[in-house]
């Protein structure tokens, strides 16, 4: 498995590595899949502190304990539960991420986190602070690097200019190109993208378009009516000589340099295969690549703030 640097921090990535919200609660399952990719090569599991009430960071914990040394672990912050568990509210203050890391160290079974990611942001959170918080976990080793998680061009242009974050993770495919307009200043910064995602909820791998749901049936995918979506999937199948849409999806991420890894879900080993599978095979042509452009759509973020 290729690995690639996160920025210029000392962690080096699989090309694909495992996004655990899709693992479910169910421990002896998730722990044959995370076994699994750790077989197949993959270093980079990424999880967070919302998923499951903490269950999710419970499980990866119990099943990467043993190969601690041998991966990068994330996870996230910044979502915090209500008392009574029917919703949470949004928290990025110093004080709550200080004091929260203890719990996702406690649940993930180790005394520090690889990358530790603030989970969303507004542009109305007390930035400086929150940074505060994350450079002094990583000060102490609590953390080694931190990023964020966010689609909101305004909050990560802030944490640009003002933090040393080495990565953002953003919701980045053939269908959802709207991170590409922020490569350019990510690239200068040399921070890179973790794109999620990739397979856009299915509707580019192998199965049928009727079989993504009844909500892309009627309402499509993001500006994609439902007859848009089946004409790119033809067209992009078509520039690639045939090949795999799961294999073209994946390897479209990962043809721009500003991207680290990509970290589609697994609920099954089925799954993780043709995943692992479409990022060993060999990458797209600069033509390819720029011909999928010509086919899609130049996505825009909407709401710059």
């Amino acid at each position: 498995m290729n690995k690639r640097q996160v920025g210029s921090s000392d962690l080096f990535v699989s090309e694909i590595g495992l996004g655990c919200m899709s693992l479910g609660t169910d421990e002896k399952h998730a722990k044959s899949i995370v076994d699994h990719a750790l077989d197949l090569g993959i270093n980079f599991f990424d999880t967070a502190d919302l998923y499951d009430f903490g269950v999710n960071e419970e499980i990866v914990g119990k099943a990467l304990k043993n190969r601690r040394h041998d991966i990068i672990l994330a996870t996230k912050v910044g979502n915090r539960w209500s008392d009574n568990k029917d919703g949470w509210y949004w928290d990025a203050s110093k004080q709550y991420i200080i004091e929260t890391v203890k719990d996702s160290l406690r649940r993930l079974q180790t005394d520090y986190i690889d990358l530790y990611q603030l989970h969303g942001g507004t542009i109305e959170d007390h930035i400086d602070d929150t940074i505060d918080a994350f450079e002094q976990l990583k000060r102490e080793g609590v953390i080694r690097q931190y990023g964020i998680s966010s689609i909101r061009p305004n909050v990560i242009r802030e944490f640009v200019n003002k933090s040393s974050i080495v990565s953002v993770m953003m919701q980045y495919s053939v269908l959802d190109r709207r991170p590409e307009e922020l490569f350019p200043m990510l690239q200068k910064n040399n921070i890179h993208v973790i794109a999620r995602g990739p397979l856009a909820k299915g509707i580019l791998t192998e199965k049928l378009l009727m079989n993504a749901g009844k909500k892309v049936l009627e309402k499509g995918y993001l500006h994609y009516t439902y007859e848009e979506l089946s004409h790119v999937r033809s067209e992009v199948t078509a520039i690639c000589n045939n090949r795999s849409l799961t294999e073209i999806a994946l390897q479209y991420c990962l043809h721009s340099s500003e991207v680290a890894t990509v970290i589609p879900g697994a609920s099954k080993n089925e799954q993780l295969i043709e995943n692992v599978e479409g990022v060993a095979t060999i990458g797209l042509t600069n033509s390819q690549y720029s011909k999928i452009q010509e086919v899609t759509k130049t996505n825009k973020y909407e709401l710059h703030r």
